[in-house]
Formats: C-alpha cells, sequence, structure tokens
C-alpha cells in the first residue's frame, strides 16, 4: 500500500496492518507524512493555542518569555528521566492496570521501531505531562502568561524531537554531521543495547549520568534490545501486554526488509 494514505486512516493501522513504514520512506515522504500526520496536526494547533494564551496574559513580552530558555535547559533532563526510568521500567507492564499504557508508550515502539504509527506518543499521554513539566516553572517565572509560554516551548520541542526521532529510523542518511551522529546513537539504542543513549537529540543527560556509548564495541549486545526485558518467561508471569500484543513479544523486530537475509540466529524460542 502506498505510503501516502490518507492522514486519518493513520491511527487504525495497526488494527489493519495499513502502516508508515520508515524503512521504506525517503526524506521527502518523511516530511510529507510528518507534516499530515494527526498528533503533529494537534501539536501545531495547541502550540499556537498556548502562544495566543500567552500573549493575552502578558503584561511584558521580554517577561513573558523568560521561561523558553528554561524549558530548553530543563525538557531533556525531564525526557531522559521518563525515558529511562518509566518507559524503560518494568513496573508498567507488570501491573494489569498500567500494561497497555506500557505497551502502546514504549514497548510497540522497540518491537518495531520502524513504525511510524507508534513512535509518536498518545497526545492524551503526552500532552498533560508537557503541562505538568514545564507550566508550574513558567507559572513561577511569569504567571499564566509564563507557564502557557513554557507548554507552547515544550510543544515546539516535542515537534522537533519527534521530527528526529522520525530520521533515525529512516532508510535515510543524513548529510548534516550531527544528524547521522545522533541517528547512529539512537539506532545503537534500538539495535545493540537499551540502556543507554535514551536522548534523541540531547545526549548531555546520558553523559552526566553515565549511560553514554558511542559505539557497540563499548559495550555488550544486550538480549532485551527489543523486548525491554519482557521476554517469554515475563510475559508468562505478566501476560497483560502478550494478551494485548495477541502473539509472544519478539526478540526482533520484523523491520523494513525480509528476515531471511539476517546472520544473526533466530533466538525466539515463542513457538
Amino acid at each position: 500500500m502506498s505510503i501516502f494514505t490518507a492522514p486519518w486512516r493513520n491511527m487504525s493501522a495497526i488494527r489493519t496492518g495499513r502502516s508508515f513504514d520508515l524503512g521504506k520512506m525517503n526524506l521527502s515522504q518523511l516530511w510529507f507524512a510528518y507534516l499530515t500526520y494527526p498528533t503533529i496536526l494537534l501539536y501545531f494547533a495547541l502550540i499556537a493555542g498556548a502562544a495566543w494564551a500567552a500573549l493575552h496574559f502578558s503584561a511584558s513580552l521580554w517577561v513573558t518569555l523568560l521561561p523558553v530558555p528554561v524549558v530548553i535547559m530543563v525538557y531533556p533532563l525531564a525526557w531522559y528521566a521518563i525515558h529511562r526510568f518509566i518507559l524503560h521500567g518494568r513496573w508498567l507492564y507488570r501491573n494489569h492496570w498500567t500494561a497497555s499504557l506500557w505497551k502502546r508508550i514504549h514497548f510497540d515502539h522497540h518491537q518495531d521501531p520502524h513504525l511510524l504509527d507508534v513512535l509518536f506518543g498518545s497526545p492524551l499521554n503526552t500532552v498533560p505531562t508537557m503541562a505538568i513539566i514545564t507550566m508550574p516553572i513558567g507559572g513561577l517565572i511569569a504567571g499564566w502568561s509564563g507557564a502557557f509560554c513554557a507548554l507552547s516551548t515544550a510543544l515546539i520541542m516535542t515537534c522537533i524531537y519527534e521530527f528526529f526521532h522520525c530520521i533515525q529510523h529512516l532508510a535515510y542518511k543524513p548529510r548534516w554531521k550531527w544528524v547521522a551522529d545522533i541517528k547512529q546513537l539512537h539506532v545503537l539504542h534500538h539495535f545493540h543495547d537499551e540502556d543507554g543513549n535514551y536522548g534523541i537529540t540531547n545526549y548531555v543527560p546520558d553523559r552526566l549520568f553515565s549511560s553514554f556509548y558511542r559505539e557497540a564495541r563499548d559495550r555488550p549486545r544486550s538480549k532485551h534490545v527489543f523486548n525491554l526485558g519482557y521476554d517469554i518467561e515475563e510475559a508468562r508471569r505478566y501476560p497483560w501486554v502478550m494478551d494485548l500484543t495477541g502473539s509472544p513479544p519478539k526478540d526482533r523486530p520484523d523491520g523494513a526488509r525480509p528476515a531471511a537475509p539476517r546472520k544473526t540466529p533466530d533466538r525466539n524460542h515463542a513457538a
């Protein structure tokens, strides 16, 4: 099926088997998919709304803008903490009530990193998280105008993060060295050892908290890089994610290419 599927059909892609496959797209096709994706369009609308509210409550434009550099500094640290300790934690899937949340927000993405449908977080989860983290910061600095300015900044940063996140899973070799570098670091996170390189565009927190590594030879390959520790044994003890998936967890993604040419022996003992 063409990647130019109507945007309103994207959200049903997992159920129907239709999906934007980043492993089969070029940069131009990504731009089209990204700029028509419902989640991104919602973020754009919320950016405009939050910016309008910031100006509406503003007494001084300069004071209103003071939260911007603060959010730019805090946001990567918040993302790092969420990614490392919540998305890669095991306590969400071990609870019946939060298993579906964990499956949606991160497990599906690691099971098949090429799927655009699960690369973006659900706005029902992401927007409240952004608001809870950034609006109090902005509010302390500049009241309601600062709070909405901080939220707008977080939304803009999320859109930037998500675009580069797509690039990192795209069948495309970046010409800009910085983009190529962050792509390589993120590929290692997905295909070598998930317990490191938690950043998307900013790896300063990884360096600060000793989770950064530059090359595959720097550490052994993780056996949980695709299932985040939710292997067959865990699935038997905590079956809720497996029940929702309808199949045992995979220890490799399907990806954009057939599995036959792979040299690594299949270690999936789900059968």
